[in-house]
């Protein structure tokens, strides 16, 4: 893989993830029956900091869960049998009934992640709604979703890839383009 370009640096990642914050707030009139759950693995970083930032704006906590979507992949019989799939049960750890979910992920490619998320979510609740919020948008969806929620979108071709680096896992907040 060769880098292309550098598309968000730090502090372009922490001004979408602001604005994204006000959007929530302002799409659901304030934090009130909120509740974040992050897309592991780097949806659950993106997700405590528009906690955070919530809480600055509203001064309320959110409640905030994790969601492994690998038992919901519809790509599980192509995994190889050297790579003996994780099982996870799914566990947001607070009800969700007639809560306004939103799910956060990194990038937002296909859909199918968030497909997966969302049957794994009306597995264990029914939320009032489900709202998406994506660090990334690049398009190339093959099921009919989209991010209520974008920090930046990004056209890209199909031999384009995009890495998004957070601090938590990386050591560095970053997101870059590359060419296969």
């Amino acid at each position: 893989m060769k880098k292309k370009t550098e598309i968000l640096d730090a502090a372009s990642i922490q001004r979408a993830l602001t604005r994204m914050s006000h959007e929530i707030l302002e799409k659901n009139k304030g934090g009130e029956n909120l509740v974040l759950i992050g897309i592991k693995t780097r949806g659950v970083p993106l997700a405590k900091r528009i906690q955070q930032k919530i809480k600055q704006i509203e001064s309320i906590e959110v409640p905030l869960g994790e969601l492994d979507i690998t038992m919901y992949r519809d790509d599980l019989d192509k995994v190889s049998e050297q790579e003996e799939p994780k099982i996870n049960s799914v566990s947001i750890g607070m009800d969700i009934t007639d809560k306004h979910v939103i799910l956060i992920d990194d990038v937002l490619f296909t859909g199918r992640t968030v497909r997966a998320a969302m049957d794994a979510v009306m597995d264990v609740g029914r939320p009032s709604t489900i709202q998406l919020g994506s660090l990334v948008d690049r398009g190339h969806r093959e099921l009919p979703i989209r991010a209520d929620y974008v920090g930046k979108n990004i056209p890209t071709s199909d031999r384009e890839i995009v890495v998004v680096q957070l601090s938590e896992q990386d050591q560095q907040d970053l997101v870059s383009l590359y060419e296969k």
